[in-house]
């Protein structure tokens, strides 16, 4: 006897030692509820490989016994809900089916010819339709920064490149970044002022706009070190979004537009190739 099949006979014999009625059938049953079965091909056993023993054992025991409840529960349902309840269930029961099947059906043909390239024409075209959804909610700004120890040898040189920060200084930087505490180097994207707050400790003491003023330069001081800031753009919630910022958001509405019509004209190709082969039709 296998080791599997060791833990199941110990299961079944400690379980459901009584006589159980002779089931006509190939598969092996575990267990009984009234007259519904489990059967071993029901329960997948690769879970338990490498386990010992006793954890086997009491894996198996635990799906069963979580099978058992659910089937008594259902049973009992049966037993005591309405005739009409019954009815309504199973008609519910019979929509999630058909709806299982037909969206992962659809899916299946949209993602074979949907087209998932967006122009920046199209994503301007969209921004400007809807400009009044995309309202600042926070603060935007677009910034660097580096977080450096005060005794670090090279600081001079750190900050005049930092503060001129043309080509050769930005790849300069980035190539000693090692020796940073913390740094941000990518001042072209906007970003949440709240982010900023959370990584440049000393301005969670007290967000000043006025610190914030573009352009502007600053230097703050912690226990963690000395702070360069950059701030290149500021921009206030309330105003409009930036259509870099919300980009993704717009190529999301054009896909999804796309996807809805794309849905529609399948259903009806699909509608209209039955009726044209004579798989459906309509009797007067």
């Amino acid at each position: 006897m296998n080791y599997f099949n060791k833990i199941l006979a110990i299961l079944f014999l400690g379980l459901y030692a009584c006589d159980l009625p002779t089931v006509k059938t190939q598969k092996e049953p575990l267990a009984r509820v009234n007259n519904s079965l489990l059967y071993k091909d029901a329960i997948d056993f690769s879970f338990i490989k490498g386990s010992t023993e006793l954890d086997s054992i009491l894996f198996v025991q635990n799906i069963i016994n979580d099978w058992a409840t659910t089937q008594l529960l259902i049973d009992g349902a049966i037993l005591n809900l309405n005739e009409q309840t019954q009815v309504d269930f199973e008609q519910l029961v019979q929509q999630y089916k058909s709806d299982l099947y037909t969206s992962a059906y659809v899916e299946g043909l949209v993602s074979q010819t949907l087209d998932t390239l967006v122009s920046n024409l199209q994503l301007q075209e969209v921004y400007a339709a809807n400009k009044q959804l995309f309202v600042l909610k926070d603060d935007l700004l677009k910034l660097r920064y580096i977080n450096v120890n005060t005794s670090m040898s090279n600081l001079k040189e750190v900050k005049k490149r930092f503060k001129r920060f043309n080509y050769e200084d930005e790849i300069r930087l980035d190539s000693i970044s090692v020796q940073f505490n913390s740094f941000y180097l990518k001042d072209s994207i906007w970003i949440k002022s709240k982010q900023v707050v959370s990584k440049i400790k000393p301005l969670e003491l007290g967000f000043n706009k006025v610190l914030l003023k573009n352009p502007n330069f600053i230097q703050l001081k912690d226990s963690l070190g000395l702070y360069l800031i950059q701030i290149n753009e500021v921009l206030e919630r309330g105003k409009p979004s930036p259509i870099e910022y919300v980009s993704p958001t717009l190529k999301q509405i054009v896909i999804n537009n796309r996807k809805l019509k794309l849905i529609r004209k399948l259903k009806s190709d699909i509608v209209n190739d039955a009726i044209k082969n004579k798989r459906f039709e309509i009797y007067k």
